[in-house]
């Protein structure tokens, strides 16, 4: 019998604030036994400098990947492309991806993929998902939104992508920024039907999620 062929999740970090989403949205890809392919814009590598203190660097991404997730578990399963490596595996359509999750999405690389531009291997590797009809999930993380922006984001929509904003709800109950984080990563994996259990979801009754944090926070005071 032959070996299963590895089907990555394609995960592409852009420069827009908000890298904490990538990284809880990489752990729980690993965490559900799902293989990543990641890449990460040169703009991002700045984002990821300045939220988080640490350099992500192409030669060091193992060890900078394990520093920025916390962890080193299941990283055996990521694979990792530079950003100006045209000649990457998910570049063709017929590497095997299963799809393409872009988060955070900056203005520039939703006008990118809008357009089909392809200006770094981002760009192509979401253009390559929208033609070959794979998933698509773009999640914008920019505030106001103006016009142009608007319409690159229809576009999306009606290519085909799901256009998910970086916007935390609070019917879970979160009340950190960790929870309110994992909250973002959470709806992103429901896009595309990626087991989890970063929130607690909404059941129809009110007040529920409050009411389990609070149990919860309960049951670890008494076990102090």
């Amino acid at each position: 019998m032959g070996t299963a062929k590895r089907q990555p999740w394609v995960v592409g970090v852009s420069g827009a604030s908000g890298t904490p989403y990538a990284a809880s949205v990489i752990r729980a890809l690993l965490a559900a036994g799902e293989a990543v392919d990641l890449i990460v814009s040169r703009a991002a590598r700045l984002t990821i400098l300045d939220e988080t203190g640490i350099s992500f660097r192409d030669a060091h991404w193992r060890a900078d990947l394990a520093r920025w997730l916390g962890t080193e578990d299941g990283l055996d399963d990521v694979r990792y492309w530079s950003a100006g490596d045209f000649a990457a595996g998910p570049s063709s359509g017929s590497y095997p991806a299963k799809g393409m999750l872009v988060v955070p999405a900056t203005t520039g690389a939703v006008a990118g993929i809008a357009l089909g531009l392809s200006k770094d291997l981002l760009q192509r590797v979401a253009s390559v998902t929208l033609k070959e009809r794979r998933p698509l999930v773009v999640c914008v993380r920019e505030t106001p939104l103006n016009g142009v922006t608007l319409k690159h984001l229809v576009e999306l929509d009606a290519q085909g992508a799901v256009v998910l904003p970086a916007a935390p709800g609070f019917y879970a109950g979160g009340s950190t920024v960790r929870e309110l984080v994992d909250f973002v990563a959470g709806r992103v994996l429901d896009a595309v039907d990626v087991p989890h259990s970063l929130y607690l979801r909404w059941e129809g009754e009110l007040g529920a999620a409050a009411r389990e944090a609070g149990d919860g926070q309960a049951a670890g005071a008494e076990g102090e």
